[in-house]
């Protein structure tokens, strides 16, 4: 029997006293709709996050523009306008401003100091991301960014850590919350996309100025965060293919369910043998895909990986309350790391892929035209198609039209003005196989040029098949 000497420490008992923490002076920079919710969970419920950091998190203040105006529920006295001053007497810095400055420096001097940041600017992160995961990890701190993508639902770290042993392959997103609405609003409805923005907007889903969600800024600039976590390498908003929802028409979305699809704003990241692809379009998912599923303002993110499969994160993507819930999760575990003197993960863009340009993704497109209704036409289009190596999966025709058209005028005034002539004309809808994004936007240039061609009515991408 070996020594006492020999024998290993008796664990301590599980009932027995800590010695208690210091308190942990945390600053919040922006009072909008989530800094709100935010400080009002630090101080409604501030022994339940003790119990669950380890030591007290105490506001020591909330910098605002303007801080002779009152916030509800929230005590004048931590109100201050010197945002730098309240950076420097920090352990935790939570920055909700948005956009690009004061907070990157305010991030950067917070980081310089040792302090630990969380932060939910995603437009930040997608542009200059680099530059502070550097700083964070000069000075040993934590730079967490939970709720910098899709709101209350958990994405960041499992794709950053739960999956840090698996392979992700591909990524599929709807990411904004306000063009889901509005598109589920159309499908459901029959709406004009112009009316159901309006209503968005007076329903709080979407800003007075809706250029950032409808035109997919935002997307994209989650797109950057999760194609930068999900392949280790460092992709920027700028390298994000991005078209929004703003041409989408009722049309489109009554053919997207009579072809048994659903129109969805996609942010997509994947992997290839040649690199990283990361883009913001509409899509048509099938009806049988989990995103079809995702009504209104609902956010879920599609995660394929080589050995866990298929997964599906699905949640509430903004609002004041569901996204306060993410900031509160980074700033308990930043504590918690602090207390240790741990730090958090560290950026990993070790892989260092190549980043594509957006011809090079592999999509199947949908093309609706309208064309002469004559012998032959058909394989006029399919010959065009096989030219450009795009193969056809399915071809739909619907009724005839009659369109009428006038022949060219002559040089001389006729004697007799000739009817009208009319020629029947039919709708194609043609989905292809998958083939580059060069070659199918090349076939449908050739397609528009094809005599017998009269218009094409719609392109859409087809994802999830």
């Amino acid at each position: 029997m070996p020594a006492a000497a020999d024998q290993p420490p008796a664990p301590a008992s599980s009932g027995a006293a800590r010695p208690e923490a210091r308190p942990l002076r945390v600053a919040l920079l922006g009072c909008g709709v989530v800094g709100t919710e935010v400080a009002r969970g630090l101080l409604e419920n501030s022994a339940e996050l003790a119990a669950r950091a380890g030591a007290p998190l105490e506001v020591v203040g909330i910098a605002v523009r303007d801080a002779s105006r009152p916030r509800e529920g929230i005590p004048a006295g931590l109100l201050t306008e010197d945002a730098e001053g309240l950076v420097a007497q920090a352990d935790v810095v939570v920055e909700l401003m948005g956009g690009i400055e004061p907070a990157r420096t305010l991030i950067l001097s917070a980081l310089a100091r040792g302090a630990s940041v969380v932060t939910a600017n995603k437009q930040l992160l997608a542009e200059q991301g680099p530059v502070l995961f550097e700083a964070a990890d000069d000075a040993r701190a934590d730079l967490s960014f939970e709720a910098a993508v899709a709101g209350a639902i958990p994405i960041v770290r499992p794709v950053r850590e739960s999956l840090a042993g698996d392979q992700v392959q591909r990524v599929l997103g709807i990411v904004n919350g306000t063009t889901n609405y509005v598109l589920d609003e159309m499908t459901s409805q029959g709406l004009d996309l112009e009316d159901v923005v309006k209503r968005a907007q007076e329903l709080g889903y979407a800003e007075a100025d809706p250029t950032a969600d409808v035109d997919g800024f935002d997307a994209a600039a989650k797109a950057a965060i999760l194609a930068s976590l999900a392949f280790h390498t460092r992709v920027s908003i700028h390298q994000v293919a991005r078209e929004g929802i703003r041409g989408i028409t009722r049309d489109d979305v009554d053919w997207a369910r009579r072809t048994g699809y659903v129109l969805k704003l996609l942010a997509i990241a994947e992997r290839t043998s040649e690199g990283v692809a990361a883009r913001v379009h509409p899509a048509l998912v099938p009806t049988d895909h989990p995103l079809a599923a995702v009504r209104g303002a609902f956010n879920a993110v599609f995660v394929e990986a080589e050995s866990a499969g298929p997964l599906m994160f699905y949640g509430q993507g903004a609002g004041g309350r569901p996204t306060s819930s993410a900031v509160l999760g980074d700033l308990v575990s930043a504590a918690r790391d602090r207390l240790v003197g741990g730090k958090g993960p560290r950026e990993s863009a070790y892989a260092s892929l190549p980043v594509l340009s957006a011809d090079a993704a592999v999509t199947r497109y949908q093309v609706r035209l309208e064309v002469a209704d004559r012998t032959g036409v058909l394989a006029q289009v399919a010959g065009v198609l096989a030219d450009h190596g795009v193969s056809i999966d399915t071809v739909r025709q619907s009724e005839a039209l009659t369109a009428s058209f006038e022949a060219e005028p002559a040089s001389e005034p006729a004697a007799e003005v000739e009817p009208e002539e009319t020629e029947p004309v039919a709708r194609l809808v043609i989905t292809t196989h998958a083939a580059r994004e060069a070659s199918l936007a090349a076939t449908v240039a050739a397609l528009d040029g094809l005599e017998p061609v009269r218009q094409i009515t719609s392109v859409l991408r087809v994802e999830g098949v």
